[in-house]
């Protein structure tokens, strides 16, 4: 009871005095990092090195493509209980390059909209993603305000490039010549700000009269309450029609504050209130800090007694061969946003499963409270879509742990060919084993054969070593799966089996982490360079009779694999064969 007086007593406080809605932020080198954690995207909009590519770049992509990227958090533009506006100030730095062409279109636009504000459908480049249809008309079912940087001069536009501030309508309220040096993919800066007492919004950039670097500028009075409603979503929107451009932003700072009115009589009544409860308060601070301490404790110990107990029990119950591992819903919904559609990558006979292979790693390593080690990535758990997107699924052998003690796991557990060599003798898995896994999995795909083949050539049984020797060799494209035929990229498949086999490197300590694998796959950073023969493990000796044993079946589908270890033995699948259904990638965009 004094635990929830005491949190009524913070609203109190915050009720009585509020002060103002700040939103700050300062973005200064846009990159991978930020996806999720800072920026939301939508349409052809991705996140690379060099920033945020609002719409492709490359000119053989197909035209008529739109993209937006907008801050995490929304914008409170105005207060409905006093009426007040916020002044807000942006600056940011971006390229539009067309790459030496003098054709390109369409512009890139800085954006105030709704929060369920969506990019238009079936809009041509003239649009910048913020309108369709009848781009000159006062659309106010679809409101925004923004500040565009058109590249190509429509009939309602002026006869040159410009930039320009516009309303509901793709046809500019106020506009101003803009020479640029777009055919040199010159870098621009840009200001926006906006004085709620004076309304004025003002636009100042970078410009290139007569190869002269100088700075422009616009502005224009407008009353943003007439407009947009107090939530409002803000970012970057372009387009792209026939031609193409590209659309870069490179950095970005934002700073507003909203001042939030009281009414004086109320605060002064409220006042008296807080000076008279005052006398009692760190009485009742004292009592509650008590009480919540006490709580919390209670709460520890019974999640400690829990986890333990429930170790045991699922250890039990995987010596046995059975037994899923069992997550509370708190842990699930808190997972995956509380069951977001959005977050959902698509549904198998078992209900939704959730991110996609690489980006799934990544998100149960690294991003989520707690680390998720899978403990069980297999080809047959990763399904494909129509589109030949991964989905991975079956965590029926996932443990949760704390980031930084490693796993917990007491027993185990695996798939033969993808489990990693120091599973075997410590019982445990971390996130090393897992990208070991993703990386026999990445074979698989590239080489078009299961990471155990019995039915292969005597040195080239087990996968890895195969394709390590070819490495080493310099012939690595000869373990590319033949039935490809030469109908791949090159670049692009050798690109996957170096990754796989760095993933697979003997030792846990020199494997990459799954972000690593995301960034080189993505071509964001180097191949690394690894030796020419497969190393060998130190730490593990050649297995015996007597802890290791292969079913003398292994022509077979399936065969059975034994090990002991630490005074228990543990069973478990793998799947050999000659050959595996193939796909370029594992991981895509």
């Amino acid at each position: 009871m004094a635990m929830v007086i005491f949190l009524k007593l913070i609203c109190f406080f915050l009720v009585i005095f509020p002060d103002a809605f700040a939103l700050n932020f300062n973005l200064s080198s846009i990159n991978q990092d930020d996806r999720y954690r800072s920026i939301n995207i939508t349409g052809d909009a991705y996140i690379t090195s060099e920033g945020i590519q609002i719409t492709p770049n490359e000119r053989n992509v197909l035209g008529n493509n739109t993209g937006r990227a907008t801050y995490v958090k929304p914008l409170h533009l105005w207060d409905k209980s006093s009426g007040n506006l916020t002044d807000f100030t942006t600056h940011f730095t971006f390229t539009i390059d067309s790459g030496g062409s003098r054709s390109y279109a369409d512009g890139l636009a800085f954006f105030l909209a709704p929060l369920n504000s969506s990019l238009p459908v079936g809009a041509g480049g003239s649009g910048l993603g913020l309108r369709g249809g009848n781009m000159t008309e006062n659309n106010t079912a679809n409101p925004f305000v923004a500040v565009e940087f058109d590249t190509f001069p429509n009939s309602w536009d002026p006869s040159d490039t410009h930039v320009g501030i516009d309303i509901n309508s793709m046809k500019s309220v106020t506009t101003a010549i803009w020479s640029n040096h777009i055919t040199l993919g010159a870098v621009n800066d840009a200001w926006i700000s906006y004085n709620a007492t004076s309304m004025n919004l003002k636009v100042s950039f970078t410009c290139f009269p007569d190869n002269k670097t100088t700075q422009c500028s616009l502005n224009y009075v407008v009353d943003l309450r007439d407009y947009l409603p107090e939530l409002v979503t803000f970012g970057f929107s372009a387009a792209t029609g026939q031609l193409c451009e590209k659309n870069n932003v490179i950095s970005w700072e934002f700073n507003s504050s909203l001042q939030v009115g009281i009414d004086p009589g109320k605060k002064k009544s409220k006042a008296a209130l807080v000076i008279g409860l005052s006398a009692g308060l760190p009485a009742l601070i004292l009592v509650s800090t008590l009480f919540i301490s006490y709580v919390l404790w209670k709460k520890k110990s019974k999640e400690n007694q829990e986890n333990y107990s429930h170790d045991l029990f699922m250890d039990n119950e995987f010596e046995k061969g059975s037994g899923p591992k069992k997550f509370t819903y708190k842990e699930l919904a808190f997972a995956t946003n509380n069951f977001d559609e959005e977050e959902k990558l698509g549904e198998g006979g078992f209900g939704g499963v959730y991110k996609g292979v690489a980006s799934a790693l990544l998100y149960l390593h690294e991003e989520w409270e707690r680390c998720v080690v899978h403990r069980d990535i297999k080809s047959s758990n990763i399904m494909l879509d129509s589109s030949f997107n991964a989905k991975l699924g079956d965590f029926g052998l996932a443990r949760l742990v704390d980031h930084e003690k490693g796993s917990q796991t007491t027993v185990l557990a695996g798939t033969m060919g993808y489990m990693a060599p120091e599973c075997v003798i410590t019982g445990k898995a971390n996130k090393e084993s897992d990208v070991y896994s993703f990386g026999m999995v990445a074979l698989e795909i590239a080489c078009g054969r299961r990471p155990i083949n019995a039915r292969a050539e005597e040195d080239q049984v087990r996968t890895v070593e195969w394709v390590w020797n070819l490495y080493g060799k310099g012939k690595l494209l000869e373990a590319a799966d033949p039935k490809l035929g030469r109908d791949f990229d090159e670049e692009e498949i050798e690109r996957l089996m170096v990754v796989a086999l760095w993933c697979a490197h003997p030792d846990s300590n020199l494997r990459p982490s799954i972000r690593q694998v995301i960034h080189v796959l993505n071509f964001e950073a180097e191949l690394p360079i690894l030796p020419s023969n497969m190393p060998v493990p130190t730490y593990l000796s050649s297995p015996t009779v007597q802890n290791f044993y292969i079913d003398q079946g292994l022509h077979k589908q399936s065969s059975s694999y034994s090990f002991d270890t630490s005074n228990y033995c543990s069973n478990f699948s793998s799947s050999t064969g000659t050959s595996s259904p193939s796909a370029l990638l594992l991981h895509t965009n």
